[in-house]
């Protein structure tokens, strides 16, 4: 965070819902070292205590257990405190668990956005930053991704994302708040968990490896991915709060490294990683099996626009951010093992 950034969010409440999850969690720790008043709002269906107990305890932290499908919590978290801006990352995220139970997807990530915008309007928070997707681009096949052109989704989730991304214009031109959203191209870093049916790619394949198992790769290992670093996020969401550019609002960024990488690249270089701590890691087999129903065959970012209207400048690309990473994802999952 510049000097900059830190005068400007200097003694300001932000509040972080889905603050016990992954990309929450650091975002609470980021704002927590630059004197922010951080407000962590989670039901911890997806999130982790483990994940804030770090900083639990920090003077300028609050946690409000609550869930976003219920307005009346969501109104609540506002009362007799300002909020100066939200952080939205509460979600349930995944393609399969979308396709799986579509309406609990809907139910959390459509009609809990919407509370969440309703009680932020009403309080007048100076902006709203929410957590878009990679997945609106849909099946729109051109590469790299611009965010002003799309296809259609490709699953519930999807929908549910690119819908937030309608509430939230309507919400500027009928009510007049500032918002802005940044569609996340596939973050990894510290705190992602491995476990359970919907776990993302990285760490669940760091865990497959660290047991001495073979991870299915879905498809032939062609499809790829723009991986984004945790860091790389944070920056663009400090940079979301802090932007003086009026034309820099009520609009969609790409956040990714503008980089793409084949699922069987990603295996190879955590293999590679991996094997530094435990040898017989590069010995292990990759296997294959039918991609999944709703995935996109490929992802790749332009971040132009960001860069030009955020001043992003991502620092991290897939090989950087797993070497930030792999003592973490080592230390923490070994013990699953």
């Amino acid at each position: 965070m510049t000097q900059k950034q830190h005068d400007l969010l200097k003694a300001k409440t932000v509040l972080i819902t889905g603050g016990a999850g992954f990309i929450g969690s650091n975002l609470c720790e980021h704002l927590l070292r630059y004197d922010v008043n951080v407000i962590c709002f989670d039901n911890f269906s997806t999130g982790f205590h483990t994940n804030i107990s770090s900083f639990s305890n920090h003077p300028n932290f609050k946690l409000i257990e609550g869930d976003i499908r219920d307005l009346e919590q969501c109104s609540s978290v506002f009362k007799n405190q300002s909020v100066d801006y939200v952080l939205h990352q509460a979600a349930l995220g995944s393609v399969p668990r979308s396709i799986n139970d579509p309406a609990t997807t809907n139910a959390v990530n459509v009609s809990g956005f919407l509370n969440m915008l309703l009680a932020a309007k009403d309080a007048k928070v100076k902006r709203f930053i929410y957590a878009a997707s990679s997945s609106t681009y849909g099946d729109h096949e051109a590469l790299p991704k611009v965010e002003d052109v799309i296809g259609k989704p490709m699953s519930p989730y999807a929908i549910t994302k690119y819908v937030n991304e309608l509430y939230a214009d309507v919400f500027h031109k009928t009510y007049g708040i500032d918002t802005i959203g940044l569609r996340y191209f596939n973050v990894f870093g510290k705190r992602q968990t491995p476990d359970g049916a919907y776990a993302a790619v990285i760490p669940k394949f760091v865990q497959q490896f660290i047991k001495h198992e073979s991870p299915y790769i879905n498809g032939d290992g062609s499809y790829s991915r723009d991986f984004t670093y945790i860091d790389n996020v944070v920056q663009a969401n400090v940079l979301a709060m802090t932007t003086d550019k009026r034309e820099a609002l009520n609009t969609v960024y790409n956040v990714a490294f503008g980089k793409k990488t084949t699922l069987t690249e990603l295996a190879t270089l955590l293999k590679l990683y991996l094997s530094k701590f435990d040898k017989h890691i590069d010995t292990i087999a990759l296997k294959y099996r039918e991609a999944r129903t709703g995935d996109v065959p490929h992802s790749l970012a332009s971040i132009e626009k960001a860069k030009t209207l955020l001043n992003y400048n991502p620092k991290y690309d897939i090989k950087d951010g797993l070497e930030e990473a792999i003592n973490w994802y080592w230390n923490t999952l070994k013990q699953t093992k």
